[in-house]
């Protein structure tokens, strides 16, 4: 079981954003977030939505930096990924 965060590169609200997933649990997902400050109100159905400053601050807690291609994989692999139609339903 491994946290996942990628580079800050979505930009939203005058800032750049990453994406935190876990490879195996949402559980694990939530605690690790709450752990490190980030609300709960920035998690996005299979992910959190993280500041870019927030960055160096999860990755020295115990995330690891990837890019966004194997982010993404990992997350597909984990079967915790909400596919774009779902997310359309759960809005």
């Amino acid at each position: 079981m491994v946290i996942l965060i990628d580079q800050p590169m979505w930009p939203a609200h005058g800032r750049l954003w990453a994406h935190l997933v876990s490879d195996s649990d949402l559980g694990e997902l939530h605690a690790f977030a709450q752990a490190h400050g980030i609300p709960r109100r920035s998690f996005d159905l299979d992910h959190y939505d993280v500041p870019q400053e927030a960055h160096a601050r999860l990755v020295a807690g115990g995330a690891e930096h990837v890019d966004g291609r194997e982010l993404t994989r990992r997350l597909i692999a984990s079967g915790l990924r909400v596919p774009a139609r779902d997310r359309r339903r759960n809005r």
